[in-house]
């Protein structure tokens, strides 16, 4: 008997992560000042765990426990995704960050399962990732301020990112120096993380500087060089890495100029959704195809379309952070609306593409 989840038990927990992520979309909007019914409006302070732990890490731990094929390993996408709804219910505060901490310890244990499996940098690397998002749901759930926890999660996105990105660079092995300067990166980044919850200021900015250095790294390493010059999903998968890299880059930067990742303030928004936003969701649009036929076991043909969203997301960012950095509220806010409209435009599209591919398979085409 198989020790794995069958597709129809994964099904729930992707319903779980899409719910997290349209009503922490909505929840976003309305902390940029767009009118949602009272239930909405009064998950804003819940926009970041929201969108981090239930989305990201919900997809995340899934894809890992569907790599590892363990029953197991899928408490670790069922406590995330029940602790959002928790969170989304109105439960005791404690409840949600108790569910979604338990959840990413188990992350965490598949990714130590697969480090033993395989002592590889990049196996490191994806486990630093999942320890970061643990240490941030343990700070979110001693009731300190989330932005504290901030940081712990975008080492968890980034360096996950980075992993599986390392991993598939064996193709075209970086040389020895190159891989001493993405350690040197990853040590950074991970200082940084760690001084940010004991000094802010000092500790973000080398947050920013270990973001610059990678997002230079993975231009630089990256195979997508040179499948950007190939056709259909391969060129599009590697034009959503390459600007990607580009928001990275520009997130790192942001937070070197303004002194650090300033809590509240326009600068603040500005490098937080160029990472979150411009270089997750990137990754996400560009990957989707991949990790989808793996989770669900649907095909998700390529089309054109897919450039659309893409494009819709990258131009609403550019509006959203000029908003910010010229102090332009307006500019902001129509920009975080795009931003979600480019997001609902992919989900919709990408589905439109499944339910396409299953037509073809069932007439034979």
């Amino acid at each position: 008997m198989s020790a794995d989840v069958p597709v129809a038990g994964r099904v729930p927990l992707l319903v779980l992560a899409f719910a997290s992520l349209f009503l922490g979309l909505a929840a976003g909007l309305a902390r940029l000042g767009w009118l949602f019914p009272a239930p909405v409006a009064e998950l804003a302070a819940l926009h970041g765990p929201l969108m981090a732990c239930g989305f990201f890490g919900t997809v995340i731990s899934l894809e890992r426990a569907v790599a590892l094929s363990r029953r197991w390993g899928y408490f670790g996408p069922l406590l995330t995704g029940l602790g959002a709804a928790a969170g989304i219910l109105g439960a005791p505060f404690a409840i949600a960050p108790i569910l979604v901490a338990m959840g990413s310890a188990v992350l965490l244990a598949a990714s130590l399962v697969f480090y033993r499996r395989q002592r590889e940098l990049f196996t490191l690397t994806l486990a630093l990732g999942a320890a970061c998002w643990v240490l941030g749901n343990l700070l979110w759930l001693a009731g300190r301020p989330i932005y504290l926890a901030v940081p712990f999660w975008i080492g968890f996105l980034v360096l996950t990112i980075a992993g599986e990105r390392l991993e598939l660079s064996r193709v075209l092995p970086p040389s020895a120096v190159a891989r001493r300067v993405f350690v040197a990166a990853i040590l950074v980044l991970l200082a940084g993380i760690a001084l940010s919850a004991f000094a802010w200021t000092a500790g973000t900015l080398l947050l920013g500087a270990g973001l610059l250095v990678l997002s230079l790294w993975l231009m630089r390493q990256d195979v997508a060089r040179r499948t950007v010059k190939g056709r259909g999903l391969p060129r599009f998968i590697a034009v959503c890495l390459l600007t990607g890299y580009v928001w990275l880059a520009l997130s790192g930067l942001s937070i070197l100029v303004s002194g650090g990742l300033g809590y509240g303030g326009a600068s603040y928004d500005a490098a937080l959704h160029a990472v979150l936003l411009g270089f997750v969701f990137s990754m996400v649009f560009g990957h989707a195809p991949i990790i989808l036929p793996a989770v669900l076991r649907v095909a998700v043909p390529y089309t054109p379309y897919f450039y659309l969203p893409l494009a819709l997301l990258h131009a609403s960012l550019l509006v959203r952070l000029t908003g910010d950095w010229m102090m332009l509220p307006q500019w902001r806010a129509w920009g975080g609306a795009l931003n979600g409209l480019a997001l609902l435009a992919f989900v919709l599209g990408t589905i439109a593409a499944v339910l396409r591919g299953l037509a073809k398979k069932k007439t034979g085409l």
